[in-house]
């Protein structure tokens, strides 16, 4: 079952309590992507093993629990279902259902000003979380690139541009930013140059 959710959405990281439990999961509100165009639900999941579930003018107050690592029981409507907790980011969440080839997909919008009520309104939100995320990256940094199995750099953004214009390089290494250790952000020097 995870594989199918790994080939539907890449690079997530499981749940680790200590470090998402306080600072990205607890008291955060959680809106469900899934059907929010016919029906918007939040979810906050509080100390105490509670969880609220807004919806319009209603909430439903249920329960959640930790049971093994990332793997948690959340008594909904339906019932109580077993799902396993991964992150694409600090502010993307997925329950992956352990017994169905089925997910549900949360953005977190405890910091962000505008509603998300729409699909749309969720394109939105992560082309501009993105935009931003890469921004943010480029200037004023260094970065390494993986080709072959080699690494190089550092270099700027605007030297990698150069060597993909002079074909020296192709567009899709992957890079790090020279203070990340790893390639787990899976960003390339395409990504990068789209945004100079």
């Amino acid at each position: 079952m995870e594989d199918y959710l790994r080939k539907t959405i890449p690079n997530l990281k499981p749940f680790d309590y200590d470090r998402h439990h306080d600072s990205h999961f607890i008291n955060k509100e959680w809106v469900l992507v899934n059907g929010i165009s016919k029906k918007k639900s939040i979810y906050t999941f509080k100390k105490d093993n509670i969880l609220e579930i807004s919806r319009k003018k209603s909430v439903i107050k249920t329960s959640w629990t930790l049971s093994i690592s990332n793997i948690f029981s959340i008594e909904t409507e339906d019932g109580l279902i077993t799902v396993k907790a991964f992150f694409k980011d600090d502010d993307v969440l997925v329950l992956n259902h352990q017994n169905k080839n089925e997910f549900a997909l949360f953005i977190n919008t405890t910091n962000y000003s505008e509603d998300l009520n729409s699909i749309e309104d969720v394109q939105t939100f992560l082309r501009e979380k993105y935009k931003q995320k890469v921004s943010d990256l480029i200037y004023g940094h260094e970065f390494y690139y993986i080709e072959k199995s080699r690494e190089f750099g550092p270099f700027t953004v605007e030297e990698l541009s150069e060597k993909v214009k002079n074909e020296l390089i192709s567009p899709y290494c992957f890079v790090r930013d020279i203070n990340e250790n790893d390639y787990s952000n899976r960003l390339r020097i395409y990504d990068l140059i789209k945004e100079l």
